[in-house]
């Protein structure tokens, strides 16, 4: 078979091409200054939510400002939850096709209540980037597919830029410069033992763990696994996995594992522990784990790197369940509401 007829299986490959985009728009573009606000709210649906809480943990730990993430649904209809009068708020809103009517409506929301200023990051120029104060749109992460891979590492990329930059960590964000290199890599040299995991059909569950900035991480990844594979997929902090979660592994569970250098020894426990009870394991990491990044960059600038050998994981998964990567059940690139 020719892996190269999907849509998923090229954007995949390609995507490290979109990285070095994602980099080159938000080095470039002005962006505004932290000190300026006393709050940043990131937001997006679906992928682009999971990446807001993602980004949102990393921004808060650079800058030292507060940081939280809520879905574009949330933000419209529950703003009372979030949002307070007394506070200057930037909003940095996240969709690939810069369409999504959640997020359009919340923007629109935000800007006529006079709430504070607004960032887009978007694969598209569209009507949420026209609403945009700062608009970073990086066209080298669109995709013909519906499961997010290309576009949510490249809007990845630019959120983490986004996050060093406007703590006036520029020593951090130059060091960004090798990752579309360092990924290349790692998608030629793992993509053998994704394609073996993804393949083997005896594992019926999939637990992604992944803690501090990398928990909205390990929510992406396991939608792609639901998305593309329509199987059981859970994420987890990694200490709570113990609190009950782990009652579901034996030997047809996989625990991923997305270590840091920070926790390593707390978070390597945890994978011990769950081996122990039958599941297999697979730990990420920049070191002494199954899918080493040797990369050299700081941690909280690298975690792109987590997503392409799971999302091959993820793709060979989908075709030997004889299901269309391409095209996930029920599901649509863009999602329209009439609100």
């Amino acid at each position: 078979m020719s892996f190269e007829k999907f849509a998923t299986y090229r954007e995949i490959k390609s995507q490290t091409e979109a990285w070095a985009q994602a980099l080159d728009l938000t080095k470039t573009t002005q962006l505004p200054k932290a000190e300026n606000y006393d709050q940043v709210i990131f937001s997006g649906c679906g992928s682009t939510y999971y990446l807001s809480l993602a980004v949102a943990a990393l921004y808060q730990e650079l800058n030292g400002r507060a940081a939280r993430a809520i879905s574009g649904g949330e933000l419209l209809l529950n703003s009372q939850t979030v949002l307070t009068i007394d506070q200057r708020t930037l909003l940095v809103a996240i969709s690939r096709s810069g369409t999504t009517t959640e997020t359009v409506k919340a923007v629109e929301k935000f800007k006529k209540e006079k709430r504070g200023d607004v960032v887009v990051l978007s694969n598209y120029d569209e009507v949420l980037s026209q609403l945009a104060d700062v608009s970073i749109v990086i066209p080298k992460g669109q995709e013909e597919s519906v499961a997010q891979t290309r576009s949510f590492a490249s809007l990845y990329v630019a959120a983490t830029g986004f996050a060093a930059r406007t703590a006036g960590r520029n020593d951090l964000f130059d060091r960004m410069s090798t990752l579309p290199e360092t990924g290349a890599r790692l998608i030629r040299d793992f993509e053998p033992a994704a394609r073996e995991m993804g393949e083997n059909l005896d594992f019926d569950r999939f637990y992604f763990l992944g803690s501090g900035i990398r928990y909205g991480l390990a929510c992406e990844v396991n939608l792609k696994m639901k998305e593309m594979t329509l199987t059981h997929s859970e994420p987890f902090h990694f200490l709570e996995f113990r609190h009950g979660p782990m009652s579901m592994v034996n030997e047809k569970a996989v625990v991923v594992g997305l270590v840091s250098e920070s926790n390593f020894s707390h978070e390597k426990a945890v994978l011990n522990e769950m081996q122990l009870l039958g599941g297999k394991t697979v730990a990420l990491g920049e070191s002494g784990v199954d899918i080493a990044f040797e990369s050299g960059i700081p941690e909280s600038m690298r975690s792109v790197l987590y997503l392409p050998a799971l999302q091959l994981m993820a793709f060979y998964r989908s075709l030997a369940k004889r299901l269309n990567p391409d095209r996930p059940n029920n599901l649509s690139a863009v999602v329209k509401l009439d609100l």
